[in-house]
């Protein structure tokens, strides 16, 4: 995928952000201690900057969701999302992290923008 300029980048945003909040809304309904998900990327190295992050409310939840079926609901979810928003990836779950309100309080105090900035 060739990069795009900045107005198709932003159209390509906001139909990610809404593909997401889809997504993020089954997750929540499905999904035992799921609370959100996020996505960054730098515009000049889209798509390989694109990083999705699968946020739970404790590390026991995301430890146990992540050995079970959840892992690979929460793949498809994003393959499905991203696969919506026009957004073509040869490996999408290279761009999935997953992580936890709790890991980041105890390390980041509770700053998100701090912690998914060094990630």
């Amino acid at each position: 995928m060739k990069v795009p300029g900045k107005r198709e980048l932003a159209r390509l945003e906001r139909e990610l952000v809404a593909c997401l909040t889809d997504a993020c809304e089954t997750a929540k309904a499905e999904i035992v201690g799921f609370t959100w998900l996020t996505h960054r990327l730098d515009a000049d190295e889209f798509p390989t900057s694109l990083r999705i992050t699968w946020v739970f409310e404790r590390e026991a939840d995301k430890a146990a969701a992540l050995a079970g079926e959840a892992k690979a609901r929460m793949l498809k979810l994003t393959a499905q999302a991203l696969d919506e928003a026009g957004v073509q990836l040869d490996h999408p779950a290279w761009h999935v992290r997953f992580d936890s309100e709790e890991a980041c309080a105890r390390s980041h105090a509770g700053d998100w923008n701090r912690r998914l900035q060094g990630r």
